[in-house]
């Protein structure tokens, strides 16, 4: 790529670049979204990929349950075991219909 062409993309995407400058809530790295996806990359590797289509469907739809009850403080085992429960019931529990955990906070005196 020529020093011409970097300058280029540089100056048609200046707004884009530039955004986290103006904006707080964009990150000024995705390192948040590197740790969200290791725990997807590591069960891969322990597992050696799934040898099917639907064990890869399965995997991806586990892997999408247990970040989404994460970005609804909902601790994962007990949207999984409460879907579980649901489940037996006939009915479908989203992470976002628990309540989400309180904080950890100091024990009362």
């Amino acid at each position: 790529m020529s020093i011409g062409k970097a300058s280029a993309y540089t100056i048609a995407n200046w707004d884009r670049l530039s955004r986290f400058t103006t904006d707080p809530q964009v990150p000024l790295d995705n390192n948040a979204t590197e740790r969200a996806i290791r725990g997807p990359v590591v069960g891969r590797k322990n597992h050696y990929g799934s040898k099917s289509r639907t064990g890869t469907q399965i995997a991806a739809t586990l892997y999408t349950l247990v970040e989404t009850a994460k970005l609804h403080h909902v601790a994962p085992a007990r949207y999984l075991l409460e879907a579980v429960r649901a489940a037996d019931r006939g009915e479908v529990l989203m992470p976002w219909q628990l309540t989400a955990e309180a904080p950890e906070s100091a024990p009362a005196p």
